[in-house]
């Protein structure tokens, strides 16, 4: 039986990180903790490519250009969306995780969902840095995971 078990190793892989400004004050902490992570397995900032764009809706846009660029190997999605008066949330929330999960299975790369949907700021603080760890992090560390276990595939 062959198994194969996670592993988080940095092979020069190029890595891109979408991050939307709406939320910023989460997006940002999101986004530290994520390079953070990966400069623990040796990322270099050469190997490391950064696209802001407007909000959450934006993230599968900009993601799914840099996917099919050829400049990247992996790509983590950064966003916040918190709970408002509206169904807008839904919507948000919705279309994001549908169109970045889409992109993870269909594109060429592997797409890491680090998008928060909180009922308010204080959940989504503690999940980009306080008592819930950080989503960006863990996107990290699962982005080299996945990359890990595509070179595993690959060499079969």
């Amino acid at each position: 039986m062959q198994t194969y078990t996670g592993k988080t190793i940095n092979q020069k892989d190029r890595i891109g990180i979408v991050v939307a400004h709406f939320n910023q004050l989460v997006t940002e902490c999101l986004l530290k903790g994520a390079l953070d992570e990966l400069k623990k397995y040796g990322v270099t900032d050469d190997q490391l490519t950064v696209i802001w764009v407007p909000g959450a809706m934006e993230l599968s846009r900009a993601a799914k250009l840099l996917g099919t660029s050829g400049q990247v190997d992996g790509i983590i999605a950064l966003g916040a969306v918190i709970k408002g008066q509206t169904d807008h949330y839904q919507y948000v929330c919705s279309e994001t995780a549908s169109g970045l999960s889409s992109l993870s299975l269909s594109g060429p790369v592997p797409v890491m969902f680090g998008v928060l949907t909180t009922d308010n700021l204080d959940q989504a603080i503690n999940r980009a840095g306080g008592k819930g760890g950080n989503k960006g992090a863990e996107c990290a560390s699962g982005l080299l995971e996945m990359l890990g276990m595509q070179r595993w595939l690959k060499a079969l």
